[in-house]
């Protein structure tokens, strides 16, 4: 594929300015159309994108031959039906996270894959980020000695639109998310642990809703363990008070640890028998263009993407074992 010319299905915030500028941004790449459930407000993305083409629904837009690959970027209960009417079109799929709304839907959307021979890459996008590479290199050296244990802790406030009883957010419908935030932002935790330890062997948790905001868990603590018998303890909180906030990762180590963030991009703080480090690493302007410059380029056949469909739908299965939604 000498050019890939995207068409985009959805274009809510996350496009804005995370993954859809990037498009534009990277060589051999463009974004040549765009639609979503309401015409007009795929128009105005359009104008203010200057985005070539509008399209009435996804079905247009994935039939046409001008566009050659698919960015699906609605919430995840559209995700596997939109990316496998690309995929049986003969159109690679960029899909946002959660893969699926379920792990049932990410096996669904992987046998079409395997089925039609069309690629499938899902927008875990922290594979591919400077700060992110920074500790997996640290652990490559052995910056900590043997591993030992990983912990995590999100604790996270309560937003004002999740008070609105009559309005809430997508996000804490399980209907349309999956699950609460838990499911949108936890599983960006569990996916960058599992590029840097591997595939996770058991995974048991425990779930409440203690603020009664929304229909979703608002907190979540589990205990897991990686296939290399790597222990890890999650804990997520989203009614947490401002006080108690945290977004910390601690990777523990023989001969010492290493801690950073998720979602705050504190600097990456490496204590040892050597002394202190600290390394400060910002974030990309749009958080998603390594990630899709990768995806380009495993189209092109210039490399290969880090995020596809097989260890997206390993997350989707460990939180679904989690939330009790797997035996």
């Amino acid at each position: 594929m000498e050019s890939v010319r995207w068409g985009m299905i959805g274009c809510g915030d996350v496009t804005e300015k995370k993954s859809a500028p990037s498009f534009n941004k990277i060589n051999g790449s463009s974004l040549h159309g765009v639609t979503s459930r309401s015409k007009s407000k795929a128009a105005a993305y359009a104008e203010r994108h200057l985005v070539p083409k509008v399209y009435d629904s996804a079905s247009e837009l994935v039939k046409d031959p001008e566009i050659s690959a698919i960015y699906v970027a609605t919430p995840p209960s559209t995700h596997a039906a939109y990316a496998i009417m690309a995929m049986q079109a003969g159109k690679p799929v960029y899909v946002e996270k959660p893969m699926a709304l379920d792990y049932q839907g990410c096996v669904e959307m992987n046998r079409v894959s395997a089925e039609t021979g069309m690629p499938l890459f899902v927008a875990y996008y922290r594979r591919s980020m400077s700060y992110f590479l920074k500790v997996k290199e640290l652990l490559h050296n052995q910056a900590i000695g043997k591993l030992l244990m990983v912990q995590s802790s999100l604790f996270v406030p309560p937003r004002t639109e999740d008070m609105d009883r009559h309005n809430l957010p997508w996000r804490v419908l399980p209907e349309i998310s999956g699950g609460g935030y838990f499911y949108d932002m936890g599983c960006h935790e569990l996916d960058i642990l599992s590029y840097y330890f591997g595939r996770f062997r058991s995974a048991e948790g425990w779930y409440a809703n203690t603020g009664g905001l929304y229909p979703a868990e608002d907190t979540v603590t589990a205990s897991m363990v990686f296939e290399s018998g790597l222990l890890y303890t999650g804990s997520w909180c989203f009614v947490a008070s401002e006080e108690s906030a945290a977004d910390r990762i601690e990777i523990i180590g023989e001969k010492g640890r290493i801690r950073f963030s998720c979602f705050q991009f504190t600097p990456i703080e490496v204590v040892s028998e050597t002394g202190k480090q600290i390394f400060e690493i910002d974030p990309p302007v749009h958080v998603q263009m390594p990630m899709i410059k990768s995806v380009v380029e495993d189209l092109k056949g210039l490399g290969e993407s880090p995020s596809k469909g097989d260890s997206a739908a390993h997350i989707n299965w460990v939180m679904d074992k989690i939330l009790g939604k797997l035996n």
